[in-house]
């Protein structure tokens, strides 16, 4: 553990400069008499940690000291492979950056370590769209990457019901389930946009000064959130049997199944149990929960418990009779 934590370290002040006892102890989660600790030892061993007094001071690394990346483990560099996607990359313009900067990593790793990639290669593959979805990447995706990356302002024409115009300064792209959304800030907050809807990029001329506090991952995990929260406005009372209830993640949207199960009673003496179910509609629900068919019972609404036993009515009635040819 002390090993990694030095090699930590060293990373630390030679990827940010100067940093304090403080800021190296946050980064580290450990105290900051660990951090001098670590210094002194780091020292001892000839890395040349140098402390400035002062306002402004801190500890940093003398004459660009670099340390190679002989601390890895084989697990860090097999991991280290699979830490970016090409597919993702290849769509944003990035193929050949992604490619230079893993031969890079090879030529430093430590020898035995520099079948990293191939045995990552032969283990993992990520497919990122669903089986159904279009396998091209939207046409502009590779000219709203270097909008994000140069902190560029640009004017997009976006299709909505109409085609509507909007200056957008482009924080970040995020891929979800096969499809491409740009986070861009207009006006007073962020707004988010479906890649393939956007028919026009355009510069403006300028730059953007970004919101260094801006978290990416934490404003789409919040807008995710909202966007089932909105989505799955209503909610019904059902019985599910023990098989009802394994199968639901299965026909309905994982976030209600799991809300679903979190609130079901204790079995009854038939094992069945009787929860709340978000869904979006009472349509949407009648389409999603037939594929579970007498492994669910609709309590309420009313009106969708009606129509499920019409729907079953009609289903016996169709199957009464042995098919003759």
């Amino acid at each position: 553990m002390r090993a990694a934590r030095l090699i930590s370290l060293v990373l630390l002040l030679q990827a940010r400069g100067t940093m304090t006892a403080g800021q190296l102890a946050e980064e580290l989660e450990v105290s900051e008499r660990t951090v001098y600790r670590d210094v002194e030892a780091l020292s001892a061993a000839g890395v040349p940690v140098y402390a400035e007094q002062g306002r402004n001071g801190g500890y940093r690394l003398v004459g660009g000291y670099r340390t190679r990346l002989t601390g890895l483990s084989r697990e860090e560099a097999e991991a280290l492979f699979l830490s970016g996607l090409p597919g993702p990359a290849g769509d944003m313009g990035l193929a050949d950056a992604v490619g230079a900067a893993q031969l890079k990593v090879l030529a430093a790793l430590p020898a035995p370590f520099r079948d990293a990639s191939a045995r990552a290669g032969q283990r993992f593959h990520l497919d990122a769209p669903g089986w159904f979805g279009n396998a091209d990447p939207p046409p502009l995706l590779a000219r709203l990457a270097q909008a994000v990356w140069g902190d560029e302002t640009v004017e997009l024409r976006y299709r909505k019901q109409d085609e509507v115009t909007r200056v957008v300064e482009p924080y970040g792209l995020v891929l979800k389930n096969g499809t491409w959304y740009l986070i861009g800030h207009v006006g007073d907050g962020h707004r988010t946009y479906r890649v393939d809807r956007i028919t026009a990029v355009e510069p403006v001329g300028e730059m953007f000064d970004r919101d260094e506090g801006f978290d990416l991952s934490g404003y789409w995990a919040g807008q995710a959130a909202a966007f089932l929260r909105s989505m799955l406005r209503e909610e019904i009372t059902v019985r599910l049997s023990p098989l009802g209830l394994r199968r639901l993640r299965y026909n309905v949207e994982p976030y209600a199944a799991q809300r679903a199960a979190e609130e079901a009673g204790e079995p009854d003496e038939q094992g069945w149990v009787t929860t709340r179910l978000p869904v979006e509609s009472p349509d949407v629900a009648y389409t999603e929960l037939l594929r579970l068919g007498p492994e669910i019972e609709i309590l309420e609404p009313v009106e969708l418990r009606d129509r499920m036993r019409e729907t079953a009515a009609r289903l016996a009635a169709l199957y009464r009779q042995p098919l003759y040819r």
